[in-house]
């Protein structure tokens, strides 16, 4: 069967590596991206309170964990969550940008997973498109004049389906930018849905059961016209611990491939794959301690607590210039 032989020798993965794309489609694709990027910007300028803050750091630091765990699916390869509809459908969809470019950002520049030239692709695949499906699909469906619905099995449908959209959404988008460079669609599209329609479940479900334990747990936190003081450091810290708490499991995460240097190798485009002009924490290890479980566990925490300054740091700036005029 058709999908037997992509599950087994063609799949791919989400993080596209420096070479993959043709120079001019890569950088092509900053443009879309910068222009989201700053319209977001902009957004969250006008609308940061001391709630939001605290939220979107434990957002971030999340999300990035979680991409640490991969699960496995079929043919010996894994996938791994994306979490832009998650964090679009719980701070709107112009923070859950910010959050998912801050994410991919720091996965590039830090950890070298994913290119620094496609990064404006991967951004805008992971990020842009995820965020953009939860926060203008999922949340105007869960919500009304502010208010989150209370009924637990429409939240479980509408954020289940926004999560394998997302992930059917990016899938797409990689695809395009994959043929524009010279790959052929026969092969690239049906190995790329396919596979994600599966890798998708598992998002639809991740995201299904987060936003039902914060409805559980802390509804207020999805309320749009909760008060300012609603989300306090108690919710930053436990957000935290749960942040680390994940990057701990890290090393427990499927040890097969993602997929994309799979395809690579069958199609035959491994050598296009540039290395990164350096390393910092490669492939989520600290380079004196080698491919280890606590080598993984470091840079998870690391990454974890990058990841907090960051968000904080993002929006100490953004406060520190009163909103602009509408």
């Amino acid at each position: 069967m058709w999908w037997q032989w992509i599950a087994e020798r063609i799949t791919l993965g989400l993080h596209i590596p420096d070479g993959f794309l043709h120079a001019p489609v890569a950088l092509l694709w900053w443009l879309p991206t910068v222009i989201a990027v700053g319209v977001a910007t902009r957004a969250v300028r006008q609308s940061l309170d001391d709630r939001a803050v605290p939220l979107m750091g434990v957002m971030a630091a999340f999300i990035f964990a979680a991409q640490m765990l991969n699960f496995p699916i079929a043919g010996g390869t894994s996938g791994h969550v994306l979490g832009g509809a998650f964090a679009a459908i719980v701070l709107g969809p112009w923070a859950g940008m910010i959050v998912m470019t801050c994410v991919i950002a720091l996965q590039a520049i830090l950890f070298q997973d994913g290119g620094i030239v496609a990064m404006g692709a991967n951004i805008f695949n992971m990020g842009i498109a995820t965020a953009a499906i939860g926060g203008w699909i999922a949340r105007p469906l869960l919500t009304r004049n502010g208010s989150f619905t209370t009924n637990r099995l429409w939240i479980a449908t509408v954020t289940a389906g926004a999560g394998w959209l997302s992930v059917m959404a990016a899938a797409a988008l990689t695809s395009a930018q994959l043929v524009l460079s010279d790959l052929p669609a026969a092969i690239v599209f049906p190995a790329m849905l396919g596979v994600h329609a599966v890798i998708g479940i598992g998002e639809g479900l991740i995201t299904a059961a987060a936003v039902l334990f914060l409805v559980t747990t802390r509804p207020d936190l999805l309320q749009a016209n909760a008060p300012a003081g609603t989300s306090s450091a108690r919710v930053a810290v436990i957000g935290l611990i749960i942040a680390a708490v994940t990057a701990a499991f890290a090393p427990l995460a499927s040890p097969d491939p993602d997929g994309l240097e799979r395809i690579a190798e069958d199609v035959g485009f491994i050598e296009r794959a540039t290395d990164a002009p350096y390393h910092m924490l490669p492939d989520y290890t600290i380079p004196w301690l080698g491919e280890t479980p606590l080598s993984t566990i470091l840079a998870g925490l690391i990454g974890v607590a990058v990841m907090i300054g960051l968000i904080w740091v993002i929006a100490a700036l953004l406060r520190s210039r009163p909103p602009a005029r509408s």
